[in-house]
């Protein structure tokens, strides 16, 4: 891993458009506004989503963060769904049928698959990035390992700036 002048980490190798304008973004340090431009940027980068955003691990439950699509669970149990899931393993998950994964939590009666990754600081989950697609089979792996950097910047801009303000 390599740092750039802010901190954030990033591998040379899988920098991209998309996690250069991230690391950009994560220069903020208001943390509202820093994941409100990344959210929007997400869903500005990826073709067919119907969701991009955030939830935070807050008072025993995920709370809705900054997003950008149609409206959303505002409280997630930590055993419920997908973002539950992703929040007890700690790992990201790419479902591609959503009506086909149990316990899947239907916000919105369009999505069809999902993929979730982990905000890792010091080993616990303090956020997840959500994505939602209406359609099944949407996200790749190599879409995986993009948010999955995207979620190293974030744990790294999280400590930096001693998120949550």
């Amino acid at each position: 891993m390599h740092y750039n002048t802010i901190g954030l980490c990033y591998n040379t190798l899988m920098k991209t458009l998309l996690i250069q304008q991230i690391e950009g973004f994560l220069e903020e340090p208001d943390m509202t506004a820093a994941l409100a431009n990344v959210s929007s940027c997400i869903m500005q980068s990826y073709d067919r989503l119907n969701w991009a955003g955030f939830y935070y691990a807050k008072n025993g439950e995920l709370i809705l963060g900054p997003f950008q699509g149609k409206p959303a669970c505002t409280h997630i149990s930590f055993e419920r769904g997908v973002c539950g899931e992703t929040y007890r393993t700690k790992k990201p998950m790419r479902v591609d049928d959503v009506l086909a994964h149990k316990d899947h939590i239907a916000c919105d009666a369009d999505s069809r698959s999902e993929l979730c990754v982990p905000v890792l600081v010091n080993g616990e989950c303090v956020a997840e990035i959500d994505l939602d697609s209406p359609v099944t089979n949407r996200f790749t792996e190599a879409e995986e390992k993009e948010m999955l950097l995207a979620a190293e910047c974030i744990a790294s801009a999280w400590q930096q700036h001693h998120w949550p303000n």
